[in-house]
């Protein structure tokens, strides 16, 4: 590791940690309240459960209860809610997304088996006769069916070797029939539901639970974006090539001025030109927003990234957002450490010019010409009375050491920093543990990731 700028802020006590009680801990106790609320819904109108029949059905329609329910939390974090977005993170939105889809499929999975084996018990039919039956017999099963097999679709496509195997778009556009399944699927859920026949308070709690998700996925997902980008205008300004095969790309737009974004923070991009208009990706803001500007950087990994190089002055682009909780907001103390790797200096470089403060910045390449941005760093550490340290391969291309013994040799009072963490998902991984090795608090350590 090699300074680029060696003078330091004035070094202050940490600032003691706040007990605020973290959403991340609030919302999943709310959705597991809500489903031990369906569960109360089955007890209160279930008599007593009779023979093999009897329990074999009652357990399906429990699993369906439940399935129901999760299939409208599935349909709540999707919806970007903002609070959710920036308060408890995006990546752990996604992650709770992705975890309530698997409980949402097997849930679903075993309301079919266990009702079809209940009903084929009770008739002393076959499990095939009973599928037949209760899909071209029964009120709304058809298009319950439909739902079904999309949802199915969409679980097999979200499988993580599948998704290997299939592009970004596919996956995205798929994953969007989620909605469809749901709407197909709602009005078996009342016509069928005996805890709904002649209830009129749970089957207006069940529209209410529906029509309110419903309501978060049209405002944030449709109205909001469409407010946005009426507002401000966007189109490209200019691209600049910062290092090999990785660009910055200035958006200009109208009514910037105010506080359109956080630095740390990302929108999800839509460039309105041949070949890109029906890709929405992910680009985290490289600087902090200036007025009228907002600028990206972005590395050639694929298709779509590559092409952002070719992008012209005056292309119209939508954009989505704020997303992301990689903000100021994280920190709980008055010293600093931002470490990098890649691409991941974006969000960290908009952070080093604007967190308070003590900030050290830790930039990981193989050599010097994949340094982004790197002469706005050091800039940034003249003005501001920071460090940048770099984290180079050595001549024979051999790695500098990331652990626990570096990482204290090099800051001392690590313990005492907070941590931001930006860089490809085994590059983080790995000094996250050598973070928790070197005694940094797991609070203490911030960092977003998509992998689920």
């Amino acid at each position: 590791m090699s300074p680029v700028d060696a003078r330091r802020a004035a070094p202050a006590p940490p600032l003691p940690v706040t007990g605020r009680r973290s959403l991340a801990g609030v919302v999943p106790a709310l959705l597991w309240a809500g489903a031990a609320a369906v569960l109360a819904l089955w007890w209160a109108d279930t008599g007593s459960v009779v023979g093999a029949a009897g329990r074999l059905t009652g357990a399906g329609r429990i699993a369906g209860l439940l399935c129901g329910y999760a299939c409208a939390v599935l349909v709540g974090l999707m919806a970007r809610v903002p609070v959710l977005e920036t308060r408890v993170g995006s990546d752990r939105v996604a992650r709770w997304h992705a975890q309530a889809g698997r409980y949402t499929l097997c849930l679903l999975l075993a309301h079919i088996v266990l009702v079809l084996a209940g009903y084929a018990a009770q008739d002393r039919a076959s499990l095939w006769h009973e599928a037949v039956t209760v899909v071209l017999d029964y009120p709304e099963m058809l298009k319950a069916t439909t739902g079904t097999v999309i949802l199915f679709a969409v679980g097999v496509t979200s499988a993580r070797a599948m998704r290997r195997r299939t592009g970004h778009e596919f996956w995205y556009y798929v994953h969007l029939l989620t909605y469809a399944a749901v709407f197909l699927a709602f009005g078996h859920q009342l016509a069928l539901g005996d805890q709904f026949n002649g209830s009129t308070v749970a089957t207006a709690a069940w529209y209410a639970l529906y029509l309110g998700v419903s309501a978060l996925v049209l405002w944030f997902r449709v109205l909001a974006p469409i407010r946005l980008n009426l507002r401000h205008r966007l189109t490209v300004d200019s691209v600049h090539r910062e290092a090999p095969g990785v660009y910055s790309v200035v958006v200009r737009g109208r009514r910037l001025d105010g506080p359109a974004a956080r630095p740390g923070q990302f929108f999800r991009w839509r460039f309105l030109t041949e070949g890109m208009a029906w890709t929405s990706t992910p680009y985290s803001l490289s600087a902090p927003p200036r007025p009228g500007l907002l600028r990206i950087t972005v590395k050639a990994l694929g298709d779509h990234s590559a092409a952002v190089s070719l992008l012209r002055p005056g292309t119209r682009v939508w954009a989505e957002g704020p997303y992301g909780a990689l903000t100021a907001d994280r920190a709980t103390g008055r010293r600093t450490l931002l470490i990098a790797a890649g691409v991941g200096i974006t969000p960290l470089r908009a952070l080093f010019e604007t967190l308070p403060d003590e900030v050290t910045l830790l930039y990981r390449a193989r050599g010097a010409e994949d340094l982004a941005l790197g002469g706005e760093l050091e800039a940034i550490a003249r003005r501001r009375g920071a460090r940048v340290l770099y984290a180079l391969n050595g001549p024979g291309g051999e790695r500098p050491p990331l652990n626990a013994e570096a990482l204290r040799a090099t800051f001392p009072g690590l313990a005492g920093h907070d941590v931001f963490v930006c860089g490809p998902h085994g590059f983080a991984q790995d000094v996250y543990r050598a973070l928790r090795a070197a005694g940094v608090p797991d609070r203490r350590i911030h960092h977003e990731s998509f992998e689920l």
